[in-house]
Order: structure tokens, then sequence, then C-alpha cells
């Protein structure tokens, strides 16, 4: 299998993101029998989904798994929906607050096992939980314009994941390992 793995930059003045801490080890050790390609996006509106589209182009990948930050989690949070809609102040100071897509569909939903994926992180003894959708900021941004780009690329399955900043890496690590597994 061939896997593309996305992670952000740190924004909001912190120093790190668990997002991209994650794609580097998942990157620098793979799960046996994946093929990975890890990418970090830029917390910008202009530039985050079109650097995730030309990865996933690039790359070719079975499956692309997008793994972002989110404050007030315990673990993980697998995503169910993108929502067309920004909504925020991105890293460059850009305000956006509307469609991201003026006539693209309200929501797309993700291609990944949602269910199967949080029944294997609760078997594993991992803080997980299925979320509705991804918010309205660029994690919610890139997980949309990834769905409306999967449309156009026939078995391609993907997602998004959220990630705790307050979670171990080796947790993190763990999860996305049983992410990809579950994706397979």
């Amino acid at each position: 299998m061939k896997a593309l793995v996305t992670g952000f930059e740190p924004f909001g003045g912190r120093d790190v993101n668990p997002s991209q801490e994650l794609v580097e080890v998942l990157a620098a050790d793979p799960p046996d029998g994946v093929e990975l390609v890890a990418r970090v996006l830029p917390v910008t509106w202009s530039r985050a989904g079109d650097e995730l589209v030309g990865a996933v182009l690039a790359a070719q990948p079975d499956v692309v798994v997008c793994f972002g930050q989110a404050d007030g989690i315990a673990g993980v949070e697998v995503e169910r929906f993108a929502l067309n809609m920004d909504d925020g102040t991105d890293s460059e100071g850009e305000q956006r607050h509307g469609d991201i897509a003026p006539y693209g569909p309200v929501a797309y939903r993700s291609t990944l096992p949602v269910d199967e994926i949080v029944a294997a992180l609760e078997a594993d003894g991992i803080p997980v939980a299925a979320s509705r959708d991804a918010g309205g900021y660029l994690c919610n941004h890139v997980f949309y314009v990834l769905m409306a780009l999967l449309e156009e690329q026939p078995g391609i399955r993907g997602g998004f994941v959220h990630v705790s900043p307050d979670a171990p890496l080796e947790t993190l690590v763990r999860a996305a390992r049983a992410i990809l597994a579950a994706s397979a």
C-alpha cells in the first residue's frame, strides 16, 4: 500500500505541532508494507490546499490521511465530514469567513473506515472518538480540498484525523500506524 500522510507546521505562537512531529516520525520509520510519503503543510489558506493537491497528484497513493492539531481533546479524533466553510485567520494574517467552494457541496464524507478505526484504537487503549466534522479552520479546509480532489481520483481513500498536543508522541505514532492498517 502507498500512503500519503500530512501534518501542519506550528501555528499560533507554538514551537511545535504534534501533527508535524507525527508525520516526520512516520516518514523516518514507516509501517511494514507501507510505501509512505509525508508532507508538512503551511497554516495558510492560500497555500495549504494547493500543496496538498500537488502532493496527492505526485504520489498517487492508495490512501491519504491528513493529521492536524486540536486543543481540548484527549488523544485522537477521526473526522467524519469536511464542511464547505473557512472561518478564521491563518498564520499570515489572512481572514476567511465563508465557503471554500461557492458552488460545492455543503460537506464531503470521509472515505476512511471511521468506525473500524475508532474500534481498532479503542482496542489498543488509545483515547479516541469519532467527530462529526473538522471545524472551520485549516484542518477542515485541507480535508474539504482533499475530498473534492478524491472525487476525481477513483480508488484513493482519504480523511482527516485530529491529534492532541497533550498526547505522548509514541501514542500518536501507534494510533497513526493503526489508522493506516485499518485503511489498507
